[in-house]
């Protein structure tokens, strides 16, 4: 009994030890780092891999350094048009500095979802609709430049940003069929009145070289038979001599 009664101490040590060893082991993954505090006042990051601290003295904060994906919730947005659409995205981010995302910010991935939906309005309500329709590429880039400006102090990369839905009333899609489809009719009036004038051109530049020569148009009318020959139509058409006309012409204003 009084050899067990002196073994008791020491096993109470090294229970204590034990404890203590177990407190201060840390294992931090790959893509993990610790935010080390003693006594409440930073003192460095450690990791990845097996770690040692003052249980009671000091305090870890992990950070995970992979990429995160933050859903932006639908946002109104009246264009610089005035139109209101509703306006949805997604943003991909990761942090590269874990002492600044831990001290900098308190919860980083909520504000940095505040700060996405604040700007995803104000980019947005710069432009016109057309814009938001064809020129996501341009606005994304945008966006993503302003808030990597704006979390670089809180350790955040954000790498991209992506607009998923541009959502727009119903009646707003009909207004916007009938303008297309007066664009279309504009268009289509266009080319055609281009298409005279261009043929009105050719028939003004063919009627001065025939004009050169007047042989030219006999021929020109019996091409225009054979044309019409080779249709098998069965009506047949003569030619009228331009000469004639204008002798008669001369005569009715001789006789008047």
């Amino acid at each position: 009994m009084t050899w067990l009664g002196n073994l008791a101490p020491f096993a109470a040590a090294l229970l204590f030890l034990l404890i203590i060893v177990a407190y201060a082991i840390r294992i931090l993954r790959e893509y993990e780092r610790g935010v080390i505090f003693t006594l409440g006042r930073f003192t460095g990051v450690k990791g990845p891999g097996l770690i040692l601290i003052l249980p009671y003295v000091q305090q870890m904060v992990r950070v995970d350094l992979r990429t995160r994906v933050l859903d932006v919730p639908s946002q109104d947005v009246i264009s610089r048009d005035n139109v209101s659409v509703r306006v949805s995205a997604v943003i991909y981010f990761r942090v590269i500095d874990a002492e600044k995302s831990t001290i900098q910010v308190e919860d980083f991935m909520t504000a940095t979802s505040q700060l996405a939906q604040t700007t995803l309005r104000s980019v947005l309500g710069k432009h016109d609709l057309d814009e938001m329709l064809a020129e996501r590429d341009r606005l994304n880039e945008d966006i993503q430049k302003i808030l990597d400006v704006q979390t670089d102090a809180w350790g955040i990369k954000v790498a991209t940003v992506e607009i998923k839905h541009v959502d727009i009333n119903e009646s707003m899609i009909r207004a916007i069929a009938r303008q297309a489809e007066a664009e279309r009719e504009r268009r289509a009036k266009v080319i055609n009145a281009e298409g005279e004038q261009q043929a009105a051109t050719k028939l003004l530049e063919a009627a001065e070289i025939l004009a050169r020569k007047p042989q030219a148009m006999q021929l020109r009318y019996l091409s225009t038979l054979n044309v019409i020959a080779a249709e098998k139509n069965s009506t047949i058409i003569f030619p009228f001599p331009m000469e004639i006309a204008d002798m008669l012409a001369t005569k009715k204003e001789g006789s008047s």
